[in-house]
């Protein structure tokens, strides 16, 4: 058979059902294998990024792999961001590129390319995916694509890249005479978890006012059930990084909401006055815990786990102390924890969960003046209606910006739903092609929010979702600017905009005319009076959908941490009588 034909039948036999491919010269072989291979479709996107933010939404949702393919040379670089998504957000995918034939690489030669379109594109990618590979041999092809499988599969998972010359794909091989890979046997003692285990244990016994910290590691590690077990035996407050807010729904007795830079004032409250934090599946980032580590939940012990080393190493080299540092996959950890919590005694924390839950009452995200606002719609209002009539089933895709933020901070999540970002990396635009990636690998209806900025980032995809009629509601939060960069700009440059809405340069299309192009039907909400009904009907459809939601071009994100203060003190700040109300540790003098 053609390498190509190995290729394909390799990626089909992972189980594997779509991927996300723009053609062209250097790739065109292994396309039209995948074309001839029974039990895997190719889904042709609008643009590489594209491909590879659907292949990173496909392999969130489906578990296993995502895979994207693309030509030489600007096709494969067109990929970088989507696969810095996967990177940073510890996302297993496999993508392939096309390279130049052998005979034309540049090689050792001085001269910046040889071949045309060609890139040296494993060096550009080294930093920014698990394994990155030439493959200028047939010979070598079983060997790479086995390598690459199980580098990204295993420990803390990532994207893995094989840049496969035109030659070598369309080379004739005997499969049977190929080399495998045989990956180094796995070693896993349990026993040595026992200790950090028993000393976790003794900190959770004492603890007064804990709280678990829950993230994507849960999802990750494939043990989000025993993870509900365990905070559900344990009993303690819990706080939800951006990654884990589908783990457990909002309205949960044990759930306090987020917590971080731009998130509700009762998370924070929650975190900042713990006596402990047991923080599993998250790399508390400093989205999480501001910028200055010293000041996160400084008076209480804390047990993180966390299957990359690197990242437990970090917190000491950054000011903050961890007491029970657990370096474990954390199916592995709750293994052994388990059946230990089952039947352990702890301190009376009766009052705290009533502080806890007190907060969240009092400290909604949405109120009536969200809920009244009459010049434009209310994003607190909107995300407030959408968690009422979304389906118990649907699926989530957020951008970044004031989108994102809206949504992490207001809409409440229950049932089977799933929410899905580029959390880490998070540039404008993927919301739309990981709404494309999620319908594909679910078949479940999907909800794309996005804003203008970010929409425009990957807007030919409207076409890919128009021609596969793809169940996506597109959410457009129209500001006609950056809206997050916008209140940057006034908290630092004194409000002094520049290429961040129509006046200081921006465009300002009609998002209805260009879906109507597409083939999609649209629609505009312009005020909070219009939103249950249009919701409805939107949501309704049975494809493709595009709504405008108007929202004032200077719409804030509240509450928003300002840089150098601690995260329980966010802007707008509370009157000073009422915020040292709400301190249990001593308050900070910022």
């Amino acid at each position: 058979m053609k390498t190509s034909d190995f290729i394909a039948r390799f990626i089909a036999g992972l189980g594997v059902r779509h991927a996300f491919v723009v053609s062209g010269g250097c790739i065109v072989h292994t396309i039209d294998s995948l074309a001839r291979t029974p039990g895997i479709d190719f889904i042709p996107v609008q643009h590489e990024q594209a491909g590879a933010m659907a292949a990173d939404a496909y392999a969130r949702l489906r578990g296993g792999l995502g895979v994207s393919m693309a030509t030489s040379g600007p096709g494969a670089t067109n990929l970088l961001t989507g696969v810095c998504c996967s990177y940073y957000d510890s996302v297993p995918t496999l993508i392939i590129t096309g390279q130049v034939p052998t005979g034309h690489l540049r090689r050792d030669i001085a001269s910046r390319q040889i071949g045309f379109q060609e890139t040296d594109v494993v060096s550009i990618f080294e930093s920014v995916t698990k394994y990155a590979v030439l493959v200028d041999a047939a010979a070598d092809i079983r060997y790479q694509l086995e390598k690459a499988v199980h580098i990204a599969t295993t420990g803390r998972p990532g994207p893995v890249l094989i840049d496969v010359c035109d030659d070598v794909q369309r080379a004739e091989i005997d499969p049977d005479s190929l080399r495998g890979f045989t990956p180094e046997p796995e070693t896993r003692d349990l026993r040595e978890l026992e200790e950090p285990v028993s000393c976790a244990l003794e900190l959770m016994r004492t603890a007064e006012r804990p709280v678990v910290i829950l993230g994507a590691g849960a999802r990750m590690a494939g043990c989000v059930e025993e993870t509900r077990r365990l905070v559900n035996e344990l009993g303690f407050p819990v706080a939800l990084t951006w990654g884990g807010m589908d783990i457990l729904p909002y309205a949960s007795d044990l759930v306090v909401g987020g917590f971080g830079v731009t998130s509700e004032r009762a998370g924070n409250f929650a975190v900042q006055n713990a006596d402990l934090i047991l923080a599993l599946g998250t790399r508390l980032d400093t989205h999480e815990t501001g910028s200055r580590l010293d000041h996160f939940a400084r008076e209480a012990r804390k047990i993180v786990v966390d299957i990359d080393a690197a990242e437990l190493e970090k917190y000491g080299r950054r000011g903050m102390q961890v007491d029970v540092p657990i370096h474990a996959d954390l199916r592995d950890l709750l293994a052994v924890m388990l059946p230990r919590v089952t039947g352990l005694e702890t301190a009376d924390i009766t009052p705290w969960r009533r502080r806890t839950a007190d907060w969240k009452r009092r400290y909604p995200t949405c109120t009536d003046v969200h809920r009244t606002q009459s010049d434009a719609v209310n994003p607190y209002a909107f995300m407030d209606c959408l968690s009422g009539l979304a389906r118990s089933d649907e699926i989530i895709t957020t951008d970044t910006g004031g989108t994102l933020i809206w949504t992490m901070q207001a809409l409440r999540l229950g049932g089977d739903q799933r929410l899905i970002s580029a959390f880490n990396h998070s540039p404008m635009g993927y919301a739309l092609p990981a709404a494309m990636g999620a319908a594909f690998a679910t078949g479940r209806p999907v909800i794309c929010i996005t804003g203008d900025g970010g929409l425009q980032m990957n807007i030919q995809e409207l076409g890919t979702i128009a021609r596969h009629r793809l169940p996506v509601k597109v959410f457009v939060m129209n500001n006609h600017g950056y809206g997050i960069i916008k209140q940057t700009l006034r908290t630092w440059l004194d409000g002094r905009y520049s290429s961040v809405d129509v006046p200081s340069g921006l465009p300002d299309p009609d998002y209805c005319a260009i879906a109507a192009g597409y083939g999609i039907p649209a629609t505009t909400i312009r005020d909070g009076s219009e939103l249950h009904d249009a919701l409805s009907a939107v949501l309704s459809e049975e494809g493709p959908c595009l709504c405008n939601v108007e929202v004032h071009p200077e719409q804030e994100m509240a509450p928003k941490l300002v840089f150098g203060r601690p995260i329980e003190d966010s802007s707008p700040l509370l009157p000073r009588e009422e915020f040292l109300r709400n301190m249990i540790v001593k308050p900070l003098e910022v």
